[in-house]
């Protein structure tokens, strides 16, 4: 049974948070595509390395709301760092047969940004 786009959500930011990059990776199309401002990136393992470097400095992820219709979920979370306060995100992702297929990110880069000096 092919999971839902919400399913998908919640097993992407678990997977994540707990540096798991091999279910991370399974998660997603080969042709995904993400939009951050961090960074624009083409395919599943290009976005599955920008995750990991990201989990250098990601303490947790705390999710405040998740809204799902059809193929497409936003999850509303506060992206926790070693480096800087709590950054308020939105994800949106966009799903299709069972696989993640586009990310889209906002939120205030500067505080991870200064970090990286």
């Amino acid at each position: 049974m092919t999971a839902s786009a919400a399913e998908l959500a919640e097993a992407y930011f678990t997977a994540w948070q707990e540096r798991d990059f091999t279910r991370l990776r399974a998660l997603l199309a080969d042709d995904v595509s993400f939009a951050g401002p961090l960074a624009t990136i083409e395919g599943a393992d290009e976005c599955v390395a920008g995750l990991e470097g990201m989990a250098k400095v990601l303490d947790k992820i705390e999710v405040k709301e998740r809204l799902a219709d059809g193929p497409s979920v936003i999850t509303w979370f506060d992206l926790h760092t070693t480096v800087d306060e709590p950054a308020p995100t939105a994800n949106w992702m966009r799903a299709e047969d069972g696989l993640i297929t586009e990310i889209r990110v906002a939120f205030d880069p500067r505080g991870i940004l200064a970090a990286r000096g």
